[in-house]
């Protein structure tokens, strides 16, 4: 296959993908599905999934973090003492200095990502009961015309 072949197969799968993937604002080919109007009847998450997700950053991806940075930094200083008296070893020290504001800043957006994960359940909850709390104040005669699924 020529470069003339191939790169006119590839505009066209790229084409195809396009066209497949851009829809907005369409309700599925059958809304009586498990996904009628308006999008899925939950949020495709629950709070067990939350808490594992905040579990996951907590226990592995962090600790993973942490090791890997370890190791990135007794591997940087060996590097700068065998380049000692070198501009190299000044080079390689301001990349090391630069990695480590990195990580610190992953860390902090890690720590803050777990961290809402396991507020977000509490945040639905209180949302949820002031919902129902103000139907409760609402007098019978102006539910009585509201459609209830029934």
């Amino acid at each position: 296959m020529g470069f003339d072949q191939e790169w006119a197969a590839l505009r066209e799968q790229a084409t195809a993908r396009q066209e497949s993937d851009t829809r907005l604002n369409q309700v599925p080919g059958d809304p009586s599905g498990p996904t009628g109007p308006g999008g899925p009847a939950d949020f495709g998450s629950s709070p067990a999934m939350k808490k594992a997700a905040a579990n996951e950053i907590a226990n592995v991806i962090k600790g993973d973090t942490k090791t890997a940075t370890e190791k990135a930094d007794e591997a940087s200083e060996s590097a700068i003492k065998g380049f000692d008296g070198w501009q190299t070893a000044a080079g390689l020290k301001k990349v090391q200095e630069t990695w480590d504001k990195q990580v610190k800043t992953l860390m902090g957006r890690l720590a803050h990502e777990e961290s809402s994960l396991r507020g977000t359940n509490g945040y639905f909850t209180g949302n949820e009961l002031g919902i129902n709390s103000m139907f409760g104040t609402l007098p019978k005669s102006k539910l009585d015309g509201i459609d209830q699924g029934r």
